[in-house]
């Protein structure tokens, strides 16, 4: 059995998300479908994690095992030729069996992207939060120091996750405003609660118009409340960045 190891980039705007489900098209599904069609062989894709719908990835890493014969090359090129102009592959080597892409993985990093100005824009609607409001920059980078380091993070979770352990360590954020003008916010963590980066994206941006202070954030977070924590920023200004192993 041989193992293969991809990191795919992929539009997130018309999927239900990374992994199958019965009730639409996933990004899981297609890439286990294109494997099908080049290799004759069903497999099974794993991901280094879920991104929920609507998410992009850059780099997201992924492995399947395989008894196919064909050249990895071959596999690769063949599944770049039959995948939507929304997924693609953009590298893929056969490593060592015990490789997982979800058990290895030492950290991800997630990348939010923010449009602020009046006008909203139609180009790239897509791929950024439309905020008609000017941030305030400053309070935000304070806030995020509130963040870094290993909490509970139950107050970002999402509502009804049945996740016990919550604990998660954020290592880095970074916030900075592009040369498009766009605003960037990068979160680095071993781990990831389900709407964690959304919902720390939404909070901030509260703080950003003003309507909270900054050190707001570590009662924030000592309260484990979901309710307590801003608003959820849509899906599609997020991005799978990066994963590290």
């Amino acid at each position: 059995m041989r193992n293969f190891k991809m990191i795919v980039e992929y539009d997130g705007t018309d999927y239900c998300g990374w992994q199958r489900q019965e009730n639409g098209i996933t990004i899981q599904q297609v890439l286990e479908e294109a494997i099908q069609l080049i290799t004759g062989e069903k497999v099974a894709v794993i991901g280094s994690g879920r991104t929920d719908a609507g998410v992009h990835a850059l780099n997201q890493v992924a492995h399947f095992k395989s008894n196919s014969r064909l050249h990895v090359n071959s596999i690769y090129r063949g599944m770049n030729s039959v995948l939507p102009p929304d997924i693609v592959v953009k590298e893929m080597e056969e490593v060592a069996g015990e490789f997982h892409a979800q058990h290895d993985v030492k950290s991800k990093v997630y990348v939010y992207k923010i449009c602020s100005q009046r006008l909203r824009p139609v180009l790239g609607r897509n791929y950024f939060w439309h905020i008609r409001f000017p941030l305030d920059l400053a309070p935000m980078k304070k806030a995020t120091q509130f963040l870094i380091g290993t909490h509970d993070f139950s107050c970002f979770c999402a509502t009804g996750t049945h996740v016990k352990d919550r604990v998660r360590t954020i290592t880095d954020i970074e916030i900075k405003t592009c040369d498009d003008g766009l605003i960037e916010i990068t979160v680095e963590a071993q781990g990831f609660l389900k709407y964690m980066v959304r919902n720390i994206i939404g909070t901030l941006v509260e703080v950003g118009r003003g309507r909270r202070k900054p050190e707001e954030m570590k009662p924030i977070i000592e309260s484990r409340d979901r309710t307590v924590a801003g608003v959820t920023a849509p899906a599609c200004g997020l991005f799978l960045k990066e994963v590290k192993y």
